[in-house]
């Protein structure tokens, strides 16, 4: 009897190393992981920088629909018609003298 008792407990050491290392294996995949802090970190600062684009885009989108029902046949400024006619047809008044 004596000699079972000086023989070393492998099977505890086992199991505690293995139980160890599959929770440092969940630690890992839980911080590092496709799933884990980091990543949810990185999507909430990537979800925010797309919701200013979608408010920067909106903002354009609603500065052209106002440009566009501007120049509508329902409704026309005639100062927008005049300053879109320079800007992209290049005309001007016969009063005006063009400096370059």
């Amino acid at each position: 009897m004596s000699a079972f008792r000086n023989r070393p407990a492998f099977g505890g050491l086992i199991y505690s190393a293995g139980a160890l290392s599959i929770g440092a294996y969940f630690i890992f995949a839980a911080v590092q992981g496709d799933y884990g802090l980091f990543r949810r970190a990185e999507i909430n600062v990537e979800a925010d920088q797309l919701n200013a684009e979608l408010d920067r885009i909106r903002e354009d989108v609603a500065r052209m629909e106002n440009l566009t029902h501007r120049l509508s046949d329902a409704y026309l400024d005639l100062d927008l018609l005049d300053q879109q006619a320079r800007d992209v047809l290049g005309l001007t008044r016969a009063d005006e003298v063009v400096v370059r």
